[in-house]
């Protein structure tokens, strides 16, 4: 389905859903229409039908089909956009049976994230997930492939045709592109983790933004760091993990993640798709847990959250919750008594976030005051690369510095320490 440019009208799509009570399904129906209008396409109407269990062939039963197609054909509809995951067979025979295009709610995720893709390693990964999700469903969606050809001369029996060939053909070339798309964002994940040992090593501590889609991650992020990252109230507006550097009030650098947002059922090809991406949260110091304040959502947002967080290892991760957005609620009251509430447009609330980050890395910084004599001012530098010089002064016997440095590089100014209340944390 390609998206609606400017000027042209969108592209009018039904929506059909299957209540069997696992969720909220109108909650659902209201994720699935933004996701549609995310690839341009506009709801025009909603069919939902109550069953135990969806139909083999068609998922949905003959007559609330029969209302969907009707309802299609009078609002002019051109496409039907199901809130599950369908077979390839289903979705060949709802196209026939509603003489319209069908998609399903996987791939409307995934046309979201093919084109929101901009580098190359977003493009690497949506391209695997779409070819996964296609590999199974190649049979059920190719209509002209016969799946076996005429009798065979000379008694021979059926033979396989031409479009069983075609099929077996197309198979091949998606395993064999599968197989050179996961080589070569394997080559991605270890020069990823080469950077993670690399942070490690310097010990440089990383708070990974994670949440919802359009919780506004990236506009804390700007906040924060000053740093500027694509924001747009859109879903999935950030599909590679942006990394930016910030200085706590304490005086430690850190790295900042900006990660993919998360929605209820993310389709496990994007999960696995976009696993070196999301696994940034899995080797974060501190995780942020962003929803927005102003969504009646927020609960379920957090839940959806945790529920991939716990998915990837991240569950002993520390973690501050933050009600972002809440210049838009300032009345709104957070579920979770230890959360923050910030508002990314407005700043309020980010000298309270900060201040907790501080106090969850404290155990990293130490204030100290250092004289250190003219021989040996190379020592100085591990507070200059790795910390905070904040008084720096040549006395008659050497170099005075009062300043932050990271526990780990204690031992290397040990020896010039300074009694004095700045020797303390803080």
């Amino acid at each position: 389905m390609t998206q609606t440019q400017n000027n042209v009208a969108p592209v009018k799509a039904v929506l059909f859903g299957l209540d069997m009570g696992e969720y909220d399904m109108e909650k659902s129906m209201q994720e699935l229409a933004a996701l549609a209008q995310a690839t341009g396409m506009q709801a025009v109407a909603e069919v939902v039908q109550r069953r135990s269990v969806p139909e083999a062939a068609t998922y949905l039963g003959e007559g609330r089909l029969a209302e969907g197609r009707l309802i299609c054909q009078n609002l002019e509809a051109q496409c039907a956009i199901f809130d599950a995951e369908l077979s390839g067979s289903q979705i060949r025979n709802l196209e026939q049976f509603l003489e319209v295009e069908v998609l399903d709610r996987t791939m409307l995720i995934l046309e979201i994230f093919a084109s929101r893709a901009v580098t190359s390693e977003g493009k690497l990964q949506t391209e695997l997930a779409l070819l996964r999700y296609r590999l199974p469903r190649l049979a059920g969606l190719g209509e002209s492939l016969s799946r076996q050809g005429g009798g065979g001369g000379g008694g021979a029996g059926a033979r396989r045709g031409a479009g069983e060939s075609k099929l077996e053909y197309d198979r091949r070339h998606v395993r064999r592109r599968i197989d050179a798309l996961s080589e070569k964002l394997a080559e991605v994940s270890r020069r990823r983790e080469q950077a993670r040992r690399s942070r490690q090593k310097s010990g440089v501590p990383v708070i990974a933004l994670v949440g919802y889609t359009n919780v506004g991650k990236s506009s804390l992020l700007n906040r924060l760091c000053g740093a500027e990252v694509l924001e747009a109230d859109m879903l999935f507006a950030t599909l590679d993990p942006t990394a930016r550097q910030l200085t706590l009030p304490s005086g430690l650098t850190c790295v900042a993640v900006d990660t993919v947002g998360f929605v209820s059922r993310l389709p496990h090809h994007l999960v696995e798709a976009f696993k070196s991406t999301l696994e940034e949260a899995a080797y974060a110091d501190v995780l942020v847990r962003v929803c927005d304040a102003s969504d009646p959502e927020s609960a379920r947002q957090l839940t959806v959250t945790d529920q991939v967080l716990q998915s990837l290892g991240c569950g002993d991760i520390p973690t501050i919750t933050v009600y972002n957005k809440c210049d838009k609620a300032p009345h709104a009251l957070p579920l979770m008594t230890d959360s923050v509430r910030t508002s990314a447009a407005t700043g309020q609330g980010i000298d309270t976030l900060l201040a907790r980050l501080d106090a969850l890395l404290a155990n990293r910084v130490r204030r100290i005051c250092v004289l250190l004599p003219y021989d040996k001012l190379g020592q100085a530098q591990p507070m200059r690369q790795r910390g905070t010089v904040l008084t720096e002064e040549y006395r008659p016997d050497g170099l005075f510095l009062d300043g932050i440095v990271k526990v780990s590089d204690l031992h290397l100014l040990a020896p010039y320490l300074l009694e004095g209340p700045a020797s303390s944390e803080p």
